[in-house]
């Protein structure tokens, strides 16, 4: 048996196993720039029966050699089908940031054919689908693109801080805000299950009022969590964050029956 805090890498995710058979899968979508790595502290957190996948862009860590995707289809196209043979359970969908509309558009490439099979759609930091403000941060200078993430927040920065690593982080991080950027849903598609918003309480740009907004997509059901913090609130808060999806997991898909 493979414990829950061991992972198995495959090209577009790395799995972090339940404790014996999964009951439900929580896929976790970094934000721009991020990795899977970002969620290496989450495999084991959310309790017995969850399955964490770290979702593994490419042009980063061991997809380096891979060129980056530079629209929002290159992304949801090809995870949408790694992940049919996982439906075997129930999947939810945890997006911080960009992940968040990435998350989103996976659930609307789902839900036709397998809409039994979604669990949730977590959303966090980032704006509705719809309502998503367009920048063009990705056409700045490398030093412009620089000064945002530090602004954000993110553990990246410290990255983009040696001249060394910042060569070979900056190229996916350029890839992963013109995405951002470029993106936004043409008008609010529901998802047919439920929708939860997280936002940290001192977000500069998605904070409590504009993650109200993803209630106009939820056809299902909307609730909403403010966690202490900037964009990055989860890396000190997520303990409060995984104690709060893990209970919402048990009651949709993992209380017996």
């Amino acid at each position: 048996m493979t414990s829950s805090g061991s992972a198995r890498t495959t090209r577009w995710f790395r799995r972090y196993p339940a404790a014996g058979q999964p009951r439900a899968r929580l896929v976790c979508l970094p934000h721009a720039g991020g990795a899977a790595t970002f969620f290496h502290t989450w495999g084991g957190a959310l309790g017995h029966g969850v399955e964490v996948l770290a979702t593994r862009y490419p042009g980063r860590q061991e997809r380096i050699a891979e060129p980056c995707a530079t629209s929002m289809a290159e992304l949801a196209d090809p995870l949408a089908g790694e992940l049919l043979p996982l439906l075997d359970v129930p999947v939810a969908f945890f997006g911080h940031s960009m992940g968040a509309s990435l998350a989103y558009e996976l659930a609307l490439r789902l839900q036709p054919e397998h809409a039994d099979r979604l669990a949730g759609l977590f959303v966090s930091s980032r704006e509705a689908p719809h309502l998503v403000t367009p920048k063009e941060i990705h056409l700045g200078t490398d030093d412009e693109l620089i000064a945002e993430v530090v602004r954000l927040g993110g553990a990246d920065a410290a990255l983009l801080a040696d001249p060394g690593i910042r060569d070979i982080v900056l190229p996916s991080v350029r890839a992963d805000f013109r995405i951002a950027g470029t993106y936004r849903a043409a008008a609010p598609r529901p998802v047919g299950c439920p929708v939860v918003a997280y936002a940290g309480d001192r977000d500069p740009g998605a904070g409590e009022n504009e993650m109200r907004h993803w209630s106009e997509v939820a056809g299902h059901s909307f609730d909403m969590r403010v966690l202490p913090g900037g964009h990055f609130y989860l890396n000190a808060e997520r303990d409060s964050l995984t104690n709060d999806i893990r209970r919402r997991l048990d009651e949709a898909v993992l209380a017996p029956s």
